[in-house]
């Protein structure tokens, strides 16, 4: 190892001191790191600074043999975006057995895409040999099919999602 490397070596343990974090492997071709620390928690309050020393020290090896100024930008993650967070979840009123259409070879009552009134049938529950018509209980577009054909439903199951107008 060079003096370069050991200096960013130093830095490295320093920071994961503290920061606090308890374990740490490094592995980059040829070059191995292991770091283990007794501490009692590790936190994941240093992880974005991590990444950027971390991209800072392997960023100026590439640039001095390429002959170029390294610049390293780290922004933070943006916050997960739920796909489903808005839509309205028609659950399964009863346990039972689930079925998109009135017979085997039959259109589907709904499909993602179908415009749904309040009180339309959307699809049918099986229990105990007894055909359940499940309407909607909201208008809007069927936005996904929860389950499938055939599939056993228990009582509050999502069944379909629905974009409410």
């Amino acid at each position: 190892m060079n003096p370069q490397d050991i200096q960013d070596l130093k830095q490295l343990i320093e920071f994961l001191k503290e920061y606090q974090v308890a374990e740490f492997d490094l592995d980059r071709g040829d070059l191995k790191v292991r770091l283990k620390f007794n501490q009692p928690e590790a936190t994941a309050a240093g992880l974005p600074e991590l990444a950027r020393l971390l991209a800072s020290a392997q960023a100026p090896q590439a640039a001095s043999a390429a002959g170029v100024a390294p610049q390293v930008t780290v922004s933070p993650a943006a916050p997960a975006v739920d796909p489903d967070a808005g839509l309205h979840m028609v659950k399964s009123p009863i346990v039972g057995t689930f079925y998109g259409s009135a017979s085997p070879g039959a259109a589907a009552f709904v499909a993602p895409g179908s415009h749904v009134e309040k009180g339309q049938v959307i699809c049918i529950i099986e229990a105990m040999k007894l055909m359940n018509e499940i309407e909607s209980d909201a208008s809007g577009e069927v936005v996904k099919c929860l389950v499938s054909n055939g599939q056993p439903i228990e009582y509050g199951q999502p069944l379909f999602s629905i974009r409410l107008r």
